[in-house]
């Protein structure tokens, strides 16, 4: 069975002194150099008990060395689980309780967060090529025979209840990032930005994995900043994948410097994920950066994409672009807002889950027994054959017996010049949702209540407008930029009142 290490081992052969990655701590690192660390990290997790089919916690934020730990733990055939080392000690227990990890790798060396979780667990630092980690062994090992051909659990950030293990196999990996690689024409020439955390799978897998493919330098970012993207665009980054929320700050701190366009000599490639486009808004983002803005969809459990545009600039294409060579999609319509062609988005094809760890129950639900897997995204295929995402089933809004789209009330609030995002939520009051509109602006800078009202009533029906329109400096986010709707109530309760 082909592994997603042996991407590396085709790099040292072809290239071992290309550039393989930097990262923000200040290293620089060929391929043979993280081979190297990798090897060594290997030692390191042998010599501490881990085993083939064990499970090994990485608590990191992007750099050098979690990349090293990646390779470490699939050079002796364990299985990784990157996981942010933001997150809080409560959810770090709940993944130690769920997956048993023979050992947990801590980046304290670049994140005082992974420092944190690694004096919790009394850990010990670890030296050597791949520079300063720590590492915990709370458990034995434990080998299971069920992750056998998996590289990685990918623990998804649910909005109730116990996260979801999602297991990634080899075979999807490379999948991914091979398709990945080649939807860019990613070459040993491009530096692409890796700024998307590695505990997601668009950073693993449509950045690391595709990287190392291709042969690509990767320059690692610990945190999103719009300073620092701005700053790397201007210093030989020539591709930059990212969520529309980056993309929304990084054209706020443009204009807050006075400049209309990103103006970089090296950029080639812009794509964003996670969110549908608007018309106005892509115009917007294509004239700031003066390069088509590629979209595409995927989720963890379609390790990263499934499909994607290759536009040219000024497209109105506003889909996510043809399914993925090799992939397959169909519409079902039988689920509540479906119909007319519309309906759950149903994917199939070589990059799908293996299924989630230890929970058989959620496994069926997810994937039927000809191997469709139920996304939970509202979607339709155009007569051209391109995906269009409508929102999330459980995100879809019914007011008034009529559904509403959150990502479309968005995008009619984000076309307002003053609205870096927003964010639009259902709230059940008085036997039907009202529609919440949760906007940011630039300190000092924001709208009027009432002229939002007046612009979005240009753009919407009546029934799809917001009831209520909360307007703030910021929302609740993920590491990625992406905002946490369940998070909207609590952090704008004194504002809702009710």
């Amino acid at each position: 069975m082909a592994r997603v290490e042996e991407y590396l081992a085709e790099q040292v052969a072809r290239a071992p002194l290309s550039t393989a990655l930097s990262d923000s701590t200040g290293v620089r690192w060929s391929f043979a150099d993280l081979d190297e660390a990798s090897d060594a990290l290997a030692a390191e997790l042998q010599d501490a008990g881990v085993q083939a089919n064990d499970r090994v916690l990485l608590l990191a934020e992007n750099c050098a060395a979690a990349v090293s730990a990646l390779h470490a733990a699939w050079k002796l055939g364990a299985v990784i689980i990157p996981f942010n080392a933001r997150q809080t000690e409560g959810e770090v227990q709940k993944i130690l309780d769920h997956a048993t990890p023979a050992a947990v790798l801590m980046t304290t060396g670049a994140s005082a967060d992974a420092g944190k979780h690694a004096e919790r667990m009394n850990a010990r630092e670890i030296t050597g090529k791949f520079g300063n980690l720590h590492i915990a062994t709370p458990l034995p090992s434990d080998p299971d025979d069920d992750l056998a051909g998996v590289a990685v659990l990918l623990y998804t950030t649910g909005t109730t209840g116990d996260p979801k293990g999602v297991m990634l196999t080899h075979a999807n990996m490379r999948f991914g990032g091979k398709a990945s690689a080649e939807l860019r024409h990613m070459t040993p020439d491009d530096v692409i930005y890796g700024v998307l955390p590695m505990s997601h799978v668009f950073g693993l897998v449509s950045v690391l994995t595709g990287a190392c493919y291709a042969g690509t330098h990767v320059r690692l970012e610990a945190r999103f900043s719009a300073q620092k993207l701005f700053e790397a665009a201007h210093d030989g980054v020539t591709i930059i994948p990212a969520v529309p929320q980056m993309h929304a700050l990084v054209m706020q701190y443009t204009k807050e410097k006075g400049l209309e366009k990103l103006g970089s000599d090296s950029l080639r490639y812009v794509s964003s994920g996670g969110a549908p486009l608007d018309p106005a808004w892509k115009r917007k983002a294509e004239a700031f950066y003066q390069l088509p803005l590629q979209n595409g969809f995927g989720m963890t459990e379609t390790t990263s994409g499934a499909s994607a545009t290759v536009n040219e600039i000024g497209s109105p294409d506003t889909s996510v672009g043809p399914i993925t060579p090799g992939t397959e999609a169909m519409i079902d319509e039988s689920v509540p807002g479906g119909g007319d062609g519309e309906g759950e988005v149903l994917i199939r094809g070589p990059h799908v889950m293996k299924g989630y760890y230890r929970n058989p129950e959620a496994t069926a639900k997810a994937l039927d027994a000809d191997g469709w897997l139920h996304t939970g995204d509202l979607g339709k295929i155009d007569g051209e054959g391109r995906l269009h995402i409508l929102g999330r089933s459980k995100e879809l809004i019914i007011h008034g017996g009529f559904n509403v789209y959150p990502p479309e009330v968005e995008a009619a609030l984000n076309d307002h010049p003053q609205v870096i995002q927003s964010a639009v939520i259902g709230r059940m009051k008085e036997g039907d949702e009202e529609v919440l509109a949760f906007v940011q602006v630039a300190e000092g800078d924001a709208p009027d209540v009432d002229e939002l009202r007046a612009f979005v009533k240009q753009r919407l029906a009546g029934y799809k407008r917001p009831s209520r329109i909360i307007i703030g400096t910021s929302l609740p986010a993920a590491p990625t930029g992406k905002i946490l709707k369940h998070r909207l109530l609590d952090a704008f309760a004194d504002r809702l009142g009710d």
